[in-house]
């Protein structure tokens, strides 16, 4: 009977319990895997493939130069967090124009960032922001100086913690000189640093620049600070504190105006669409609108005169040569635009294309965005917003052979829509 029973026992085992073990395990397996897979198919699509792919930046910035800034690093690959204040959230939120309640200045800015709003005036607050920062290989800021220092993470504080750490500040007048506390806007620096002075017409009231060019010149250098930072960590293992001026990159893109001031001590003036010492080099009338003409050398002014049947100028002496017509732009203005003006921009343009000299329309922000070649390099693409849908945006001038250039971006985040998968990752 005792026999009997074990041989029962053990075709019971091997015919039914044992099959049901392998099955149940295999199907936790295959569960496993497909929550894993679609887990890392989620993050793949939400960030970037890039050179950056795996850094984490921390993201303390607001408004334009930080923003910007991130957006290229997270543009690069990186994995970007955006600290926002509670409640309140980025200045930029409430900046316009809107779809629906939401603003597209902001959408524009930050995509493919995550956001937790955190207040690090707040002991348990302060507690989330040091297990992120733990973890991170970047901060970024752009609050007034000694902001974060009053908070316990200033620099000093921050790199004994944290010695792999890269640490950015892009502030309006940098970390040192006598204006240093001050706040600035991208219009102080553009007037402070010299810009809107050769800016505009001649005798003509002060002009700002079409673009916030005072915000995105320290977005871009302070990424491009970061880079550098990355690769000097590789050899040393330190990271390094970065500072970035607004000021101070207004003062760096001066190029021909700071020249000619530091080389002739001459004050440069607004010139209109001219360039002060390339001729011709500036917008000229035709017959429905305007054309560009930037004949860079004299091999390309004989081009222009040929192709206009004036080749007479090039014997010209106040012609013959790009000093001589630097010093006679308004003569040589107006000989040329009276030939200009018998035809249309598009026909001068086909034919100026023809013998490379360069040349181009002037576009208003319709045309240059419906241009066939601005499709062509995939600069404008679309992320997602969870309300609103699908969302265009300018792309990334950045094209590596590496990595693919997408035509969708992560997705635009809405005020601490990842709190929850944020403390569940670095409780």
């Amino acid at each position: 009977k005792t026999k009997t029973n074990e041989v029962k026992y053990k075709d019971i085992f091997f015919n039914i319990i044992f099959p049901s073990i392998v099955i149940f395990n295999f199907s936790i397996k295959v569960n496993l895997l497909i929550r894993v897979k679609s887990t890392k198919t989620q993050i793949s699509w939400n960030y970037m493939d890039g050179p950056l792919k795996n850094l984490l930046v921390v993201d303390l910035t607001r408004v334009l130069v930080g923003p910007y800034c991130t957006m290229i690093l997270s543009d690069l690959g990186a994995r970007v967090i955006k600290i926002e204040a509670p409640e309140i959230g980025d200045d930029s939120r409430k900046f316009g124009p809107f779809i629906e309640e939401y603003s597209a200045y902001f959408m524009s800015l930050n995509r493919g960032k995550e956001s937790i709003a955190l207040n690090l005036k707040v002991e348990q607050d302060k507690k989330i922001f040091d297990k992120i920062l733990s973890k991170a290989d970047i901060l970024v800021e752009n609050f007034k100086p000694g902001t974060l220092e009053k908070w316990g993470y200033g620099w000093e504080n921050v790199s004994k913690k944290y010695p792999k750490l890269i640490y950015a500040s892009a502030s309006g007048f940098g970390q040192t000189g006598p204006l240093k506390e001050l706040p600035a806007y991208d219009m102080v620096v553009q007037g402070m640093g010299g810009l809107m002075s050769v800016t505009g017409q001649p005798n003509s009231e002060p002009t700002r620049v079409g673009t916030s060019i005072g915000d995105i010149t320290a977005g871009l250098f302070t990424a491009i600070g970061i880079n550098a930072a990355l690769y000097d960590r590789q050899k040393t293992g330190k990271g390094m504190y970065i500072d970035v001026s607004m000021l101070d990159c207004q003062i760096a893109i001066l190029e021909n105006a700071i020249a000619r001031y530091l080389a002739k001590n001459e004050i440069p003036k607004p010139m209109g669409s001219r360039h002060p010492s390339i001729a011709p080099f500036e917008a000229f009338k035709t017959k429905d609108s305007y054309i560009i003409i930037a004949a860079g050398n004299d091999r390309l002014f004989e081009k222009l005169c040929e192709l206009l049947a004036m080749p007479e100028m090039v014997k010209d002496p106040k012609f013959s040569d790009n000093s001589s017509r630097a010093v006679n732009m308004d003569e040589l203005k107006t000989t040329l635009e009276n030939k200009l003006i018998s035809r249309n921009t598009s026909e001068w343009i086909k034919d100026m294309e023809k013998e490379k000299i360069p040349c181009g329309p002037i576009f208003n922000i319709k045309e240059a965005i419906e241009n066939p070649q601005v499709e062509a390099r995939n600069m404008i693409v679309k992320a997602f917003h969870k309300k609103i849908g699908d969302f265009k945006l300018a792309g990334n001038p950045i094209k590596m052979s590496t990595y693919k250039d997408e035509k969708t971006r992560g997705d635009i985040p809405d005020l601490d829509e990842h709190r929850v998968k944020i403390l569940k990752e670095f409780s």
